[in-house]
């Protein structure tokens, strides 16, 4: 709504936002709100979403050959900052983005540590990702990409993501590594896993007690008991002000795919890019839900320009090295607290970039401490395994919902385990997606229901058949 409202009186208009261009540009009495709460709603926002900063640097640094701390923070808090501000301008919706938990993990533990990629190719995969499900969006055919996956396969991608993502946190942590190939637990006899279990305690419970940013604490009170026990686990910084670092910003390559092979490069990002499709969907409809954005039906609507925004954060978040940068379902808590409009993005993006001169202070919270934020966002993803689908069957199954998985149904059983296992075990996400896809395509063709797959699935499932089948077709040693 534009148009003024002085006729208000002063205490009417204050409590509305005023007059001001804020007020009038965010639409904000329109929208049933004011500066005051959406100010509030942004910085709720950060501060839940605000540990990316510390976790994402741990995640490429893989085991410390990977990329330096104070770079990753620096791109992370500028990926962050731009997007979420460019999503509230030109949508106008309370949703933030920043590198994403999980697709972090796969550049890291699968694109770089598995298939031996450097890490400029490794954020060339990202942009290259980015700017086709841009070109998607622009076509309206990212809808239709969604559509055609059944429901089943895009939950057990998300879960997958979220054993990987709690296996790596147990690993940070010390409490599980490997004997004879295996994983094993460890002795819980040492320092440093202590430090991980008073984490992982005080964010369980902070989470349990529904205290906002409980992740965070929980990530500080770990580094905070680090810095006391005996054993060097953390070491502050000598320059703990030194500033952002810029060096990662447009240190990527398209070189992939000559390392890879054409195949292989175009499977892994087409894995990618489904991953980041399901997750951004999860968060529309999950935030979108909570602040009234969803139609009656339960559709996002004038979704375009929200989805070009998610897309073109792929591509910056590439660009910058900070991996795919997404919408996050943490903008659920600024909208708990009152926050409905763009303003709320905008504030949250305001505060990362606020963040950059101390970016620095992110090399001083060892590994451990990170480990627990791990484990309970790998295990939180899990939840949409609870999700529902309404039903479209006739008769007695009209209008009765379904279960999204029918774990007695081996149509669903056996492709969603395969998915949501084969990504950790074989660190891996191509290949828990592609299981996934060619044992649903041949369960239900056995069944004689290929009728029920879309074409396009049977085009999907041929090319990870070639994928896996790429050593004994092709003497592949990619």
């Amino acid at each position: 709504m534009n148009q003024s409202v002085g006729h208000l009186s002063v205490g009417q208009a204050a409590s509305i936002g005023g007059p001001s261009f804020l007020a009038r540009f965010f639409r904000l009495r329109e929208h049933g709100t004011d500066l005051r709460t959406e100010s509030l709603a942004g910085l709720v926002t950060f501060i839940v979403m605000s540990y990316i900063v510390a976790v994402n640097p741990f995640i490429l640094g893989l085991d410390g050959a990977g990329l330096p701390a104070r770079a990753v923070a620096t791109s992370t808090c500028l990926v962050a900052g731009v997007m979420s501000i460019l999503m509230g301008v030109v949508t106008n919706r309370a949703i933030a983005l920043a590198p994403g938990m999980g697709l972090n993990a796969i550049v890291a533990f699968t694109l770089v540590g598995s298939m031996g990629l450097t890490f400029p190719q490794a954020m060339g995969v990202i942009v290259a990702e980015g700017l086709i499900v841009t070109a998607l969006v622009l076509l309206g055919v990212r809808r239709y990409v969604l559509d055609i996956v059944p429901l089943p396969l895009k939950q057990a991608i998300s879960v997958g993501i979220g054993f990987f993502i709690l296996f790596i946190g147990l690993r940070n942590a010390g409490m599980v590594g490997f004997a004879a190939g295996f994983p094993e637990l460890l002795p819980l006899n040492s320092w440093s896993i202590l430090v991980a279990v008073v984490g992982l305690t005080a964010t369980l419970v902070l989470i349990a007690r529904g205290v906002p940013g409980g992740i965070l604490w929980g990530i500080l009170a770990a580094t905070a008991i680090a810095f006391v026990v005996p054993g060097d686990v953390a070491a502050f910084p000598d320059d703990p002000l030194a500033g952002p670092d810029f060096s990662l910003v447009g240190d990527f390559s398209f070189g992939f795919v000559g390392e890879l092979g054409v195949l292989t490069a175009v499977l892994v990002v087409f894995s990618l890019m489904l991953a980041d499709f399901f997750d951004t969907m999860g968060t529309f409809i999950g935030v979108g839900g909570k602040a009234g954005y969803l139609d009656a039906d339960g559709r996002f609507p004038d979704a375009d320009k929200p989805l070009l925004i998610d897309s073109l954060a792929a591509v910056a978040g590439g660009a910058a090295s900070a991996s795919t940068a997404t919408s996050y379902i943490e903008s659920a808590a600024g909208v708990e607290v009152g926050g409905r409009t763009g303003l709320v993005s905008v504030v949250t993006g305001s505060l990362f970039l606020l963040a950059l001169p101390f970016v620095n202070l992110v090399t001083a919270i060892p590994a451990v401490a990170t480990a627990p934020a791990l484990i309970v966002v790998g295990c939180l993803m899990v939840s949409v395994l609870g999700e529902r689908e309404p039903a479209t069957g006739t008769g007695s199954e009209a209008g009765r919902e379904r279960r999204g998985i029918a774990f007695d149904d081996l149509e669903d059983a056996i492709p969603v385990v395969l998915t949501m296992l084969v990504m950790p075990f074989t660190f891996n996400i191509t290949n828990g997606i592609g299981a996934g896809f060619l044992s649903y395509v041949l369960l239900k063709v056995a069944r004689g229901k290929a009728n029920q797959i879309h074409p396009a699935l049977y085009v999907v499932a041929a090319a990870f058949l070639i994928y896996f089948l790429r050593w004994s077709l092709f003497g592949a040693e990619f």
